[in-house]
């Protein structure tokens, strides 16, 4: 009996044969330190670095890094790390906001799609007409039709949240629904599928407990590339001077403040923008390796 186990030992769960998978990926397993350091660093910063990020300073404006300024201050002479740390923490809360949002409209259209024969047509007909717009140009019409009406509303700073996170969820939704649309169509034709339906097992039963668990793969890798996808959105509207207030930091914003003074102190520019890259490049070899891992055809190579 012992040599029997011995020669058949137990066989491992799935989600660590995804892991050891995951660890084969060194872009990934990279990507995924860096990132968690970034969103710990922008969570734990404003602990560890008590300055207000709106604290102006005249006597100090236009500073180097010192021990008491670790990245200089600004034009105003507000300290340039407490605003990084605060405008990483506005930038990864709209990614991970926005990345949610698209992600439950993307998995909603495509499931639905995919499972209705009839709605099948009428959904990819308005998802391609999504695909045809132009988002820049979209984004814009949207921010300076209700940024004053949600501001009015909710207050700057979360009324321009709220548009940031919908405009961009809304509007990058539709690459997850004809992934999770096109694994829907595949998974209804295997047998567990018909099973289920010839017992008489409701379409939302099906739904919920056959095919959304077996469609997690693609929108976990969406949800990784969704991250990315709004930081950047973000980072160019702030960018253009069409997101959050002045006094509001973003990741963006800090480089549209600081292109006024690029000749004069290239560092300004130089911190927001490497850590736009650095997050950006993270989440994407991130979403890398989960995709990966999560394939089954991939997984063991």
């Amino acid at each position: 009996m012992n040599k029997t186990l011995e020669k058949n030992p137990i066989p491992s769960s799935q989600w660590k044969d995804v892991w050891d998978q995951f660890k084969t990926h060194r872009g990934a397993l990279i990507g995924m330190i860096v990132f968690f350091v970034i969103v710990i660093g922008v969570i734990a910063g404003p602990f560890l670095w008590t300055i207000d990020p709106t604290y102006i300073d005249i006597r100090a404006r236009n500073s180097g890094p010192s021990l008491s300024h670790p990245l200089g201050t600004d034009q105003l002479g507000r300290d340039l790390l407490a605003r990084m740390i605060a405008g990483g923490k506005v930038s990864v809360s709209v990614g991970f906001t926005a990345m949610f949002l698209s992600l439950i409209l993307g998995t909603l259209i495509g499931v639905l799609a995919g499972q209705f024969k009839q709605l099948d047509g009428p959904l990819m007909r308005f998802t391609d007409l999504f695909l045809a717009l132009p988002l820049l140009p979209l984004l814009l019409v949207m921010v300076m039709l209700f940024r004053e009406p949600l501001s009015m509303r909710f207050g700057p700073e979360t009324g321009t949240f709220i548009l940031i996170v919908t405009a961009i969820g809304v509007t990058s939704w539709m690459n997850t629904a004809r992934i999770v649309r096109a694994d829907v169509l595949a998974l209804k034709e295997l047998e567990f599928i018909a099973a289920a339906r010839s017992i008489g097992t409701k379409p939302s039963n099906i739904i919920f407990r056959h095919i959304l668990p077996n469609v997690l793969s693609p929108i976990m890798v969406s949800a990784t590339l969704g991250i990315a996808n709004a930081i950047i959105t973000e980072s160019a509207l702030s960018f253009l001077g069409l997101g959050f207030p002045p006094d509001f930091p973003t990741w963006g914003r800090l480089l549209f403040d600081a292109v006024d003074y690029l000749q004069q102190y290239p560092e300004r520019v130089f911190w927001p923008g490497l850590f736009i890259s650095l997050t950006v490049l993270s989440v994407n070899y991130l979403g890398d390796g989960l995709r990966d891992a999560l394939d089954p055809r991939i997984r063991g190579r």
